[in-house]
């Protein structure tokens, strides 16, 4: 499948990325350098009520939970929640989710849960941005799937939004391989899909051409010419085909805020033989945000495309194709160029190498943001992010980021980067260490005066608690290249540390 063959590297990037700390405790499994705890990808849609009347707005949610070994039916991971039906398209948020299972009788369980993140955008009330979903499900368990009826209450910015609604829900069983953060010194046997199970992952950057003639939402004309940047990650499926995941911001087009988070299938064939592969695929999931009329927030598209296999990790791919909000105003052609990462494959093997290493950290961040009225006020903002290293010491890194305090529900960013981390060796312990990056992509919304393509360079030091855990401050700059956004930042995070095989 073009470059999804022979993969050295687990997933850089993931909007749906965790791996909790208590996990390092899981039983091991037939490979014994891994761990293999129990998780579940879950996708939700319910209908939720906002202020103004109208019809309801359908929010989907998709959210990726490993199981605690210590605390049985316990699971964490990162969610993502956003508007598909109604009049807020845009209203995307993220954040984290914590869920406790339990069998009732027969195949029917229990589910209870908590989400708690940051966003906005698609016309929601101003506020904060900080979401809260409290829940509970009814589950049919079918072996490898799980469907059921969730009761959860929505509340958005202080009670701003307060909306309780039923809903349908989705649990897909899967599980998470790792390297246990005290093995990562030691050679690792390779044990195919591990981290998330991604096959291969695209640094996308590209542009949409409008018809003329269309406008934004506030009568203002959409933009001819939309830049983009984003990324995906995809997993095979049987000999042509495969899934996957895509998100995207505006970088440069007068429409800052824009944002897409869409679900992939697509198909594709070797025309020569580990040097050019074609294909196409279609995509579907929410948009908005930027003014852009997406109506609910249902954006749909459909690609052909071509990726020329430069080495066995990597490739360029160019594609062309055509989306459309069917109930907005927005439509037009795209094409983007990417750079292709293929990761670990499911029959990979070989002699045991040391794991490569991967972060993920939870935190929030804090900036004096200047508003599109002039002021300049505190901001906060929840990160997520997934740093993966090539080395001992240099990494690459993803990041997304929403609002959750500071009166600017909306905005949000996506960033991807390179840094170095040195640790230092005090008495033959490694508690300390220190570092510096660059990252770079977009963000926008909130009413926030930076919008479009931006960069932040950053240092930072940690302290590690155990072998998984670190506590970890920064302060970067962060400057777009749209409007007056130009402040420090500074952050604070927990980091979780863990492996992945990577041998050949």
């Amino acid at each position: 499948m073009g470059v999804m063959k022979r993969r050295s590297f687990a997933p850089l990037f993931a909007s749906l990325a965790f791996a909790a700390p208590w996990v390092a405790h899981a039983a091991e499994s037939d490979v014994p350098s891994l761990a293999i705890p129990p998780a579940h990808a879950r996708l939700g849609y319910e209908q939720v009520r906002f202020p103004g009347g109208g019809p309801r707005t359908g929010l989907v949610g998709t959210s990726y939970l490993v199981d605690l070994v210590d605390v049985p039916g316990l699971s964490l991971g990162p969610a993502v929640y956003g508007a598909v039906s109604g009049r807020h398209g845009g209203f995307f948020t993220l954040g984290g989710e914590a869920a406790w299972r339990q069998r009732l009788a027969g195949p029917f369980g229990i589910e209870l849960g908590l989400f708690a993140g940051g966003g906005g955008g698609g016309g929601a009330p101003e506020g904060s941005g900080l979401m809260l979903r409290p829940h509970a499900d009814v589950l049919w368990d079918l072996g490898p799937m799980a469907v059921g009826l969730s009761l959860s209450h929505v509340n958005i910015s202080g009670g701003k939004v307060a909306s309780t609604q039923l809903g349908l829900v989705l649990n897909a069983a899967t599980d998470f391989r790792f390297v246990p953060a005290e093995r990562l010194r030691e050679p690792a046997l390779a044990g195919g899909r591990a981290g998330l199970g991604f096959d291969r992952i695209q640094l996308v950057g590209g542009a949409y051409r409008t018809p003329a003639g269309r406008t934004l939402n506030d009568g203002q004309p959409l933009p001819r010419t939309i830049s983009t940047l984003g990324v995906r990650a995809e997993q095979a499926w049987g000999s042509n085909g495969y899934w996957g995941v895509e998100a995207l911001r505006a970088g440069r087009g007068g429409v800052g805020g824009y944002a897409e988070y869409l679900g992939t299938l697509g198909l594709e064939r070797e025309l020569m033989r580990n040097g050019l592969t074609a294909g196409v695929r279609v995509a579907a999931g929410a948009a908005g945000g930027g003014g852009v009329s997406t109506g609910g927030g249902l954006l749909v598209k459909a690609a052909g495309y071509g990726i020329v296999r430069i080495s066995d990790e990597f490739g360029l791919a160019l594609e062309a194709g055509y989306a459309r909000a069917p109930n907005g105003n927005f439509r037009g052609f795209e094409g983007s160029a990417a750079i292709v990462w293929a990761l670990d494959g499911p029959g990979r093997a070989g002699p045991a190498a040391r794991p490569a290493r991967t972060d993920f950290s939870v935190g929030a961040e804090r900036l004096d943001a200047p508003r599109d009225d002039g002021s300049e006020r505190p901001l906060t903002a929840v990160t997520l992010r997934l740093d993966r290293y090539l080395t001992k010491n240099a990494y690459v890194a993803g990041k997304v980021l929403s609002a959750a305090g500071g009166a600017a529900s909306g905005y949000s960013g996506a960033l991807v980067g390179a840094g170095w981390m040195q640790p230092f060796d005090f008495g033959g312990t490694s508690r300390l260490h220190a570092g510096a990056e660059l990252l770079a992509g977009a963000a926008g919304g909130g009413r926030v005066d930076g919008r479009g393509a931006l960069f932040a360079p950053r240092v930072y030091a940690g302290l590690q608690l155990t072998p998984t855990l670190a506590l970890r401050a920064g302060a970067a700059r962060m400057k777009a290249l749209d409007g007056r956004l130009n402040s420090n930042v500074f952050d604070l995070g927990l980091v979780v540390s863990y492996g992945v095989s990577a041998g050949n």
